[in-house]
């Protein structure tokens, strides 16, 4: 999985950046400076045990809650930001100005679990140095100027979006995320196809039904007098059978404590079954066998890819759950535990439970989801944002789940259609202005559960899907979930303009013909709002 880059990798990247924008920031600098002084100062004896513990980015954490990671992760973005901020101007380590930075440290919430970790990291999730700066204009002490004008804003978007390569007629919203406030629209309310924008629903209705504390869990049950292991899927799309779990439930851990537990009861020969039972309805997306996404089970491993690919399109096995137990069983054989062909089969009330292994929290699911634009895991927290709110466990039922627990939280749905939760299905109808109304409650104080689906966006030029995007102007300053079908180009995120201000936007454009160009067209946009000074 691509992990924000650190530091030392970044450094010259960011430093050609913040030259090339210097006179354009140095407001920005200049205001700053007193603040990060005081930060610097305050961080010191945080950095010094992170030192003397040999971890200087990240804390070692225990099964942390929400409140840890988040803690972490303003400890950590201040201890990398402060050693750079003098020798790169207003950017620190990130990316991100050091307005947006300052401001969350003032917040106390940074938020943020998971864009990745390098080899050798801690098996937990780790706070995501990137998660603080999303937070700019979150309420607190503010020294930005008055939210962007709305003509001004216009004058300068509307030439953009009538470019020819984004289709006969874009539609596009701003919002100003301090007051929610709509700043800029051109057909708002139109409802188009979103391709893979559909994950921002996904994400913020999953974590409203659940919590950012939400696990999900993998066992192996015993059903008593028949020597019947099963194998019961929970829905952990991140589960692997890999011999480095980078912190996701390890199905060779879940081995080692079933062989173990077995062996206590004297068991050596066993039955082995698995269990589907947790989802609904037919496996396949409506878009068919697509090596974009495996068939949606409840219990797959390595998202049942046949090559060592962690992302992207790879071929997939037919029947994921078949194959999990199939290498489970060969796991405990492995333990000196022997074991039938595994079949499918139900674990009854009776069973009883040998062993668990959990997944990441919800918090780390979704943000690795939106950062690699992760199918699998899209369409998995659809179905358990439907289980959790009592809804059939299949497509349809995702679907009507998702709508349920978005209209809890009073965005507007005119027009809306989920017809899954990846936004693979062409059938899907989103607005610009749902997806920016989503993005601003997800930044509303009043929700910190809804924080990772900002926290998950991709960084501009160096995470995830626009990892290779923005490779001037405005990366590190836009994050953007990014949405591409054949004749659908979409991009919604949030971005800082020249004075500080943090702003949702969503630029939205279907029948288009030419998707580099559309792609280009809409970055040019997103740029173009970052450089805007348009109080």
């Amino acid at each position: 999985m691509p992990e924000l880059r650190p530091w030392r990798a970044a450094r010259p990247h960011v430093v050609r950046i913040a030259h090339a924008l210097r006179p354009r920031l140095a407001r920005a600098a200049a205001a700053a400076k007193p603040r990060v002084a005081r930060l610097v100062q305050a961080g010191k004896p945080q950095v010094a045990r992170l030192v003397r513990a040999g971890e200087p980015q990240v804390a070692r954490v225990t099964r942390p809650k929400t409140w840890q990671y988040t803690a972490g992760a303003a400890t950590a973005g201040l201890a990398l930001a402060a050693g750079v901020v003098t020798a790169v101007g207003p950017w620190d380590s990130s990316g991100q100005r050091t307005a947006e930075r300052d401001r969350a440290a003032a917040l106390g919430r940074a938020g943020g679990t998971d864009h990745g970790r390098a080899p050798g990291a801690p098996a937990q999730p780790r706070p995501a140095p990137s998660a603080g700066p999303v937070l700019t204009g979150l309420g607190g002490v503010s020294t930005v100027k008055s939210a962007p004008d709305g003509k001004a804003l216009a004058r300068t978007l509307t030439p953009l979006l009538k470019d020819p390569a984004l289709g006969p007629r874009p539609a596009a919203a701003v919002v100003d995320v301090t007051t929610g406030r709509r700043l800029y629209g051109t057909d708002p309310d139109a409802a188009l196809t979103p391709a893979s924008t559909t994950k921002i629903a996904t994400a913020v209705a999953a974590l409203s039904a659940m919590g950012a504390d939400h696990r999900l869990t993998t066992r192996a049950a015993l059903e008593p007098d028949t020597k019947e292991v099963i194998l019961v899927g929970g829905g952990d799309p991140t589960l692997t059978a890999r011999e480095s779990s980078d912190g996701s439930a390890d199905l060779r851990t879940l081995a080692d404590q079933t062989a173990a537990a077995l062996a206590q009861r004297g068991v050596r020969d066993v039955t082995l079954s698995y269990d589907t039972t947790r989802y609904a309805g037919s496996e396949k997306h409506p878009i068919g066998v697509n090596p974009n996404l495996a068939p949606v089970s409840p219990l797959m491993v390595d998202e049942g890819r046949t090559d060592d690919s962690t992302g992207g399109p790879a071929t997939r096995v037919t029947d994921p759950a078949a194959d999990a137990a199939r290498r489970f069983g060969d796991l405990l054989k492995s333990r000196g535990i022997k074991t039938t062909a595994p079949g499918p089969s139900k674990a009854t009330a009776r069973a009883k439970t040998l062993a668990t292994v959990d997944s990441p929290p919800l918090s780390a699911l979704v943000e690795r989801m939106l950062t690699n634009s992760d199918n699998d895991i899209a369409e998995a927290l659809a179905r358990q944002t439907a289980i959790a709110t009592g809804h059939r466990a299949d497509f349809a039922g995702a679907g009507r789940a998702i709508d349920a627990q978005l209209r809890r939280l009073g965005v507007p749905l005119k027009g809306a259609a989920f017809k899954d939760g990846s936004g693979l299905d062409r059938a899907d109808r989103l607005t610009a202005g749902l997806l920016t109304a989503l993005l601003a409650k997800a930044a509303d104080p009043a929700h910190p559960e809804l924080r990772p689906a900002l926290t998950g966006l991709p960084v501009a030029g160096f995470t995830g899907t626009l990892t290779a995007r923005y490779t001037d102007g405005a990366a590190g300053v836009v994050r953007a979930k990014t949405g591409t079908l054949t004749g659908v180009n979409t991009l919604a995120g949030t971005v800082v303009d020249q004075d500080g201000r943090l702003l949702a936007f969503s630029f939205m454009a279907n029948n288009t013909t030419d998707p580099a160009a559309a792609q280009t067209a809409l970055d040019r946009a997103a740029t173009t709002l970052a450089a805007c000074g348009c109080g």
